[in-house]
């Protein structure tokens, strides 16, 4: 910290925070959850409990002349035991909307996956660090400091060299979206490179974004929190993990989905509901899950072990799910008008893998990134798409 200056410390409250669903007061400060404590009590295991708090899309906005900013965090980071380390999580600062600093926080508590299948941990306790950013514009500016996708972030103090104030309300649409590891960003190299946040960019609205890794499982509580949260736009994308997770036949498929729905529409019964199929998934396009790791070669990479012969028996795939999602949709229509389907292969399909194949087999690289959310500003947010903005 640079102690020549006049530093003004602002607490960090919920005032300063933007796509969140709850907080909760640490031995270190505030830590923000992308679900509410009733859903976090029923989370089943540590999977989703590591993904909800990663704050990915949550970010603090605020109004200054500051044109320096500290922000103390405690991060906790995520490593696989027997693979490298990966990069320190990455801080986005955006002056009036455009990516203008970046700065990571080195040290912190470790979260080491000791098996990949089991997902058994350890954690080990670090120090808490400093974000910091200089040389920002002189003058009155609206900050948003989009906090590291991937990395569960404490928030401990903020300081700056100018007095800090709520930033005005800018009277855009709020959207809700719900997803999996690729909603979540996984494989983007920054927080406001995420196909949702690089969508709500063109579609000029404010993301909340619940696309937890590995946890796009229909879950009750899930649905219940998006009912509960306000937004004028709601987005589901279901598929790849109910599948890759061996988690359902089609039998309790089906009336999973009708029963998310309907409980997402007993808060929003009217608000735009776009329900989005997977992505196109070559090793599960026709194979079922279980997906397994696979090393061989020095990379991981991911194979679907499931037999496709058993697709007759109710084994899910990505193209029975998504036959299945377009008629549930079709028939929930005729009653309900503002529920649309969009199939994920739209988003990112045949040519798009050709251009941008998958380096995994499951997640887009940032390049993919960007063409899954130019597709989905095109034909959501622009004209015509169930997210456009009415005329006349």
């Amino acid at each position: 910290m640079n102690t020549e200056r006049d530093w003004i410390t602002t607490p960090v409250t919920v005032d300063l925070l933007r796509g969140f669903l709850d907080v909760e007061a640490t031995a270190h400060g505030l830590l923000p959850h992308r679900l509410p404590a009733r859903a976090r009590r029923q989370i089943p295991d540590s999977q989703l409990a590591l993904a909800e708090a990663q704050p990915s899309g949550v970010r603090l906005v605020f109004r200054t002349r500051a044109t320096t900013v500290e922000l103390d965090t405690l991060p906790t980071k995520r490593v696989y035991r027997g693979f490298p380390a990966p990069a320190d999580g990455v801080y986005d600062l955006l002056v009036d909307g455009r990516l203008t600093a970046q700065a990571t926080v080195a040290g912190g508590n470790v979260h080491t996956i000791t098996d990949l299948f089991t997902q058994s941990a350890e954690l080990t306790e670090g120090p808490a660090g400093t974000a910091r950013f200089t040389g920002l514009p002189a003058g009155d500016k609206d900050i948003e400091i989009w906090l590291p996708h991937t990395e569960i972030t404490e928030l401990i103090a903020l300081r700056t060299d100018a007095p800090v104030e709520q930033a005005p309300a800018r009277g855009r649409r709020v959207w809700l979206h719900h997803g999996s590891s690729i909603s979540h960003g996984s494989n983007a190299t920054h927080p406001t490179a995420i196909w949702p946040a690089l969508a709500a960019a063109q579609g000029e609205v404010e993301l909340v974004n619940m696309g937890f890794s590995g946890s796009a499982l229909l879950d009750p509580f899930t649905a219940r929190a998006m009912r509960d949260t306000s937004a004028d736009l709601i987005s589901v994308k279901i598929g790849i993990n109910v599948v890759n997770a061996d988690a359902m036949r089609l039998r309790a498929f089906t009336p999973a989905v009708h029963g998310f729905l309907d409980t997402v529409r007993e808060g929003h019964p009217t608000t735009p509901l776009l329900v989005v199929s997977a992505l196109l998934c070559p090793v599960q396009e026709d194979t079922p899950g279980p997906l397994a790791p696979d090393f061989d070669g020095g990379t991981l990479r991911f194979r679907a072990t499931g037999d496709p012969a058993e697709r007759a028996a109710g084994r899910l795939t990505l193209n029975v799910v998504r036959d299945e999602l377009a008629r549930t949709v079709e028939q929930r229509a005729a009653d309900d008008p503002n529920l649309h389907y969009l199939d994920g292969r739209d988003l990112y399909g045949e040519r798009d893998y050709a251009e941008f194949p998958l380096p995994d087999e499951v997640h887009p690289d940032p390049a993919g990134h960007r063409r899954i959310a130019e597709n989905f500003a095109r034909l959501a947010f622009g004209v015509g798409g169930p997210f456009a903005v009415a005329t006349g």
